[in-house]
């Protein structure tokens, strides 16, 4: 027969610590929710002694029910468990919070009730908790003695505490200790009912996760004493219904600091407490997600665009963004958006591995994409055994895969193939009149014009055209048929470059030849004008270097002749270890031609 921990529900409901207990799940019941919350489950427990139905699943283990996984009868380990205590009827009454469990044997296998159990009181001490983890407890305590044990525990890291997962607005009495894991900038707005400001940061526990928000000058006290990654005990906040519009986590509540807050630094080692709680979604799943769906992904950067400037329709801001490209074990790619400064200080070259929580599902031409926004938050390369995983796929068979793109690119092909100049030719791009083709190659930087290479620009951002020097001090545009008093640099570097099999000259741009010459337009027009053969032995020290190019190939008449047209669309330095990767799969292809070819 099947053992149960006898006598277990009667300890625990008496405060005594029991390490995993084995239960049977004799029924559930859902109760009833307030309104944008979610469903909750009433569970009817018994340790073939005692039954007990003050016990209630937490909204992370819904599915647990809802797949029908824990259903009646079966037998289950409960691993991680918290008590509470709630008035029921005047009489206070302590309920089990189950944090994490495993089903050992399915209800349809057990197929009836084991022993013959009878009703648990559940009468107990009021306003005292406990967790399975730890052998402190929390006894009645008001909010001044609160405060006394925040101050009296800075040095023993002692402090009893309540996990996350059973915060409700119908207490007010209550230390909680997590982690930071994601603190947003300080944000500000202006409307008819006034102006103020605003940070949140997001908190999480062995049980849950929550958001956490302070306003105006609650926000001034607290901002610089947070700090992500760190541990601290808080308590004294106000709680609510959750606002899902700007929080993404799974919790029906979230929290607002007030001047009553109390905020202490955890200074012990807990290892219990997660850095980052996901629950990642394969990336060829979101090809069935609705559009606006937020999910948690993990993938393999392939590619990522450079920094682009676009201007919202709506409002006429200019924003900036940058498209990368990630893939995972499920076969499929992905582009994901990022915004403002995580797009500028977005580092993707050797293939980094990134965990993003709350991207928003989007749909562009027939396809998918996702997009991180405020709440989102991004971990490159983090320490989980999922990324652990997927870099040991990458590595041995992932970088060599067919994947599938979920996403149409707007501004380009970033899954666009690598070729020689020789194969390039072979394959006759840029041939059409009426088609640019665009591939990547790896070449070396033979020369640079230093004729034109640099010019006087128009200082208007969305013009940029070369200005007439008049000689006066003042400058004229042709386009914007103005003149002005001052202009910026701007360069433009005619090249050569070439493989073993070819050569090409092209042009690169400004932003692109800043990154060949290592120094910005306006550093080398100063040169120029100051020390000229400083300028030119900046220019030919970009010689002989060595960068990953992506051209845009075209053919344009010019008095009356055809010609190849060649344009760097973006550099990147070379990444030795995927170049390598792609020359030993293109040899092993070659080979086994050769084999063909002799049999």
């Amino acid at each position: 027969m099947y053992n149960l921990t006898e006598g277990a529900l009667d300890k625990i409901m008496n405060g005594i610590d029991v390490k995993k207990p084995v239960l049977q799940i004799l029924g559930y019941k859902k109760i009833p929710k307030s309104i944008n919350t979610d469903d909750r489950y009433r569970l009817l427990l018994s340790d073939g002694h005692r039954l007990n139905s003050f016990s209630i699943l937490i909204t992370q283990l819904n599915n647990l029910i809802t797949n029908n996984t824990l259903t009646e009868y079966s037998v289950c380990k409960i691993l991680n468990y918290a008590l509470t205590s709630v008035n029921n009827n005047g009489k206070e009454r302590r309920i089990m919070l189950v944090l994490d469990i495993e089903v050992l044997v399915p209800g349809s296998k057990v197929g009836c009730k084991i022993g013959n159990p009878i009703k648990t009181d559940g009468k107990s001490e009021p306003e005292c908790v406990t967790t399975s983890n730890t052998s402190t407890s929390t006894s009645c305590q008001t909010n001044d003695t609160i405060k006394k044990d925040i101050l009296n525990h800075h040095t023993s890291y002692n402090m009893p505490t309540i996990p996350i997962a059973i915060l409700s607005p119908y207490q007010n009495r209550w230390v909680i200790k997590a982690r930071v894991t994601n603190k947003s900038e300080i944000k500000t707005w202006s409307n008819s009912r006034g102006q103020g400001k605003l940070f949140s940061m997001d908190l999480i526990d062995e049980s849950s996760e929550i958001r956490c928000t302070a306003f105006n000058n609650v926000c001034d006290k607290f901002y610089d004493l947070i700090k992500t990654g760190n541990i601290y005990y808080i308590s004294r906040c106000i709680l609510k219904t959750a606002n899902k519009q700007y929080s993404t986590l799974k919790n029906d509540y979230e929290m607002a600091m007030t001047d009553d807050t109390y905020l202490l630094l955890c200074h012990e080692n807990s290892d219990t407490i997660p850095m980052q709680q996901f629950n990642f979604c394969p990336i060829n799943w979101v090809k069935n997600k609705e559009q606006n769906d937020m999910i948690d992904v993990l993938g393999v950067v392939t590619t990522f665009s450079d920094v682009q400037h676009v201007v919202q329709r709506t409002t006429g801001r200019e924003l900036v963004k940058r498209d990368v490209y990630i893939v995972d074990d499920s076969g499929a790619m992905i582009c994901v958006t990022l915004w403002a400064k995580q797009a500028e200080d977005f580092d993707g070259y050797n293939n980094p591995i990134l965990a993003i929580k709350g991207a928003r599902v989007g749909e562009f031409n027939g396809g998918k994409n996702l997009s991180l926004i405020n709440s989102s938050t991004l971990v490159k390369d983090p320490n989980i055994s999922e990324a652990h995983n997927l870099r040991k796929w990458y590595t041995s068979a992932g970088h060599l895969e067919n994947v599938k793109s979920l996403s149409k690119p707007s501004g380009g092909d970033f899954n666009m193939p690598l070729y020689t100049f020789q194969e390039a030719t072979k394959a006759r791009l840029g041939e059409r009149l009426d088609l640019v083709d665009s591939y990547k190659v790896v070449a070396t930087i033979n020369l640079i014009r230093v004729e034109n290479s640099i010019y006087k620009a128009c200082p208007i951002d969305i013009c940029k055209k070369k200005l007439i020097d008049q000689s006066t001090g003042i400058f004229r545009c042709e386009k914007c048929n103005k003149d002005y008093p001052n202009f910026v640099y701007r360069l433009l570097a005619n090249m050569n470059i070439a493989d073993l099999t070819g050569n090409r000259w092209i042009i690169a741009f400004n932003d692109d030849a800043e990154k060949i010459l290592g120094m910005s337009a306006q550093e080398l027009g100063k040169l120029k004008e100051n020390d000229n053969d400083a300028y030119m032995q900046k220019l030919n020290e970009a010689n002989f270097k060595r960068f990953m190019f992506t051209l845009r190939v075209k053919s344009e008449v010019f008095q009356d002749e055809m010609r190849m047209k060649h344009t760097c669309a973006s550099i990147a330095p070379l990444n030795y270890k995927t170049h390598v990767t792609h020359l030993i799969d293109k040899i092993s292809r070659l080979i086994h031609i050769n084999k063909l070819e002799s049999d």
